[in-house]
């Protein structure tokens, strides 16, 4: 029988076809539980994300953080500040941006979908040493930090 391993070997794009396994690997079933306990989309999470670290932003930056379009992320906001997930209050320098903030019911939601994640990312990881890992978090780093503005992949 051929493993994964072997398939991805082969592959043309083998760099590109490894990450984005490994990252299935993680995001697909962890996005797949959230959505279905929780209710909570993928662009509605990533915008929660943001806002849990970064006291304001407008659906623009997290657009841009998160490498998710513009739209989706409209979609997101509407219905987080229709459940009561974050706050919005016009942009004092620009009337067309709203400037997004988390409250603590967001805040709480955020906790409880990122230790799930967690959760997927440890099980996917747990082949590698400490060190390996933080050798593959500092490669990979760099390859993101070269690239700021071709936009981040998926989370």
């Amino acid at each position: 029988m051929i493993s994964p391993s072997d398939f991805l070997e082969k592959v043309e794009f083998r760099d590109a076809a490894l990450l984005s396994f490994v990252t299935s690997a993680i995001i697909v079933p962890a996005y797949d539980a959230v959505k279905r306990d929780l209710g909570i989309t993928r662009s509605e999470y990533l915008l929660l994300m943001a806002l849990s670290h970064y006291p304001v932003l407008t659906a623009q930056d997290v657009s841009r953080l998160s490498g998710r379009p513009r739209n989706s992320i409209s979609r997101a906001v509407h219905r987080m500040l229709a459940v009561g997930h974050l706050a919005r209050d016009p942009d004092p320098t620009d009337a067309r941006q709203a400037r997004l903030s988390i409250t603590e019911t967001g805040r709480a939601l955020h906790r409880q979908i990122a230790e799930r994640i967690r959760v997927y990312q440890e099980e996917v990881l747990s082949p590698l040493t400490e060190q390996e890992r933080e050798t593959v978090v500092n490669l990979l780093t760099k390859v993101v930090a070269q690239r700021p503005s071709a936009g981040a992949a998926e989370l």
